[in-house]
């Protein structure tokens, strides 16, 4: 069972030791030259405005949730591509490949059930007017 998770274990070998030889090459051959400028905040290269404890608008946190939901849902979507031909499938695969005559859109049917939910919950928000910026 090991073997299955050896190339995942080496892909993550491999990024730590990256990120480590990077970061570490980086500290050994940059100095730091802190000045005020630098230390000041600031967002996408523009300096702040305001106070940081300003209120936001309620649309602002539910167009970020609908974001998240709606993204979440799509990540969904991959492990059914990944099983997509066992679904289509009535009988086991052969060799990877469906057996003449034994093909159904079970799988289809089933993303086209999920997508309809997604679009319909889409287009309720959308009613609702929860994606409009005021």
């Amino acid at each position: 069972m090991l073997r299955n998770y050896l190339p995942v274990l080496l892909l993550l070998g491999f990024v730590i030791l990256n990120a480590v030889l990077i970061l570490g090459l980086a500290h050994l051959t940059t100095k730091a030259q802190p000045t005020a400028v630098k230390s000041q905040p600031y967002e996408s290269g523009i300096s702040p405005l305001g106070d940081a404890r300003d209120r936001f608008s309620v649309k602002f946190y539910l167009v970020a949730m609908l974001f998240i939901v709606f993204d979440i849902e799509t990540v969904f979507m991959i492990p059914w591509g990944v099983h997509y031909r066992q679904l289509s499938c009535q009988v086991p695969l052969l060799d990877g490949v469906c057996p003449t005559g034994q093909l159904s859109f079970f799988g289809l049917g089933e993303m086209l059930v999920f997508a309809a939910i997604l679009v319909v919950g889409f287009i309720y928000v959308w009613k609702k007017g929860a994606l409009t910026w005021d």
